[in-house]
């Protein structure tokens, strides 16, 4: 009994030692930019990241320079003015531009890489982001049940690369409860509970955008400190943004 307290009093002091840091995350499928009401205005994105103070975002549904958004390069765009870095992961080529996922962050990413996923109706892809502390990866599943499963083996084996703690967040086009979410939860911490609601934004009744963080990178209670999430409530696409703030513990 002595040896366990004591072994308990040195592991708690153990961890008061270490330097946590809090890393804020939003997952947003942006719509191409529009919003509910048909607009699309990029800043109105960019405040949404602002007041959530977001360190690192996975964007989804990203035009560039498409004639739907009269040219731009929206996922830049957004970055201007939330003063983020802009990384884009173009999936198809589309009404003269291109379409796909992107990652924008405060710092640079120190490394990017892009993995291609199954899709069926679309190609699909990870978008991987490394930074000192941690790996994030941002991306948009097939509406495909198979695909989404086929996607699973991919995911895994690129999080089991990393001895940091690696994040993916998206829109995986799957619900709590459904196979795809069940297989996933045997490698992944999914960090937003069921109830947080963030499809359709006029009136969010399902949850299929999720921010989740690889198990072996969570696990023993040395990574996080702490976590808590919530949905926004501006209608500024077809999805509400969901947000994550973190805290991990630094050696």
């Amino acid at each position: 009994m002595l040896l366990a307290a004591l072994f308990a009093v040195t592991f708690a002091a153990s961890l008061q030692a270490k330097k946590v840091r809090t890393v804020r995350l939003t997952s947003y499928n942006i719509q191409h930019g529009a919003g509910i009401d048909g607009k699309i205005d990029h800043k109105r994105q960019a405040r949404i990241l602002r007041k959530a103070h977001t360190d690192v975002a996975a964007i989804q549904e990203i035009d560039s320079v498409t004639r739907r958004n009269g040219g731009l390069y929206s996922l830049e765009e957004i970055g201007r003015e939330a003063k983020m870095f802009a990384t884009f992961a173009p999936t198809i080529k589309y009404q003269g531009g291109k379409y796909g996922i992107g990652i924008l962050s405060k710092k640079k990413p120190m490394s990017v890489h892009r993995i291609p996923l199954p899709g069926r109706e679309e190609p699909r892809m990870l978008l991987v982001a490394e930074f000192k502390h941690y790996v994030v990866a941002c991306t948009h599943l097939s509406l495909t049940d198979e695909d989404r499963m086929a996607s699973l083996p991919v995911i895994v084996a690129e999080a089991q690369k990393w001895a940091k703690p690696f994040f993916i967040m998206g829109d995986l086009n799957d619900e709590p409860g459904m196979p795809f979410y069940q297989e996933m939860q045997k490698h992944f911490l999914f960090l937003n509970p069921p109830y947080d609601k963030t499809f359709p934004a006029n009136k969010p009744n399902i949850c299929i955008d999720h921010v989740a963080l690889f198990k072996p990178t969570a696990t023993s209670g040395s990574t996080l400190s702490f976590y808590n999430t919530w949905v926004g409530e501006e209608p500024y696409s077809d999805h509400r943004p969901l947000h994550a703030k973190v805290g991990l513990f630094l050696e």
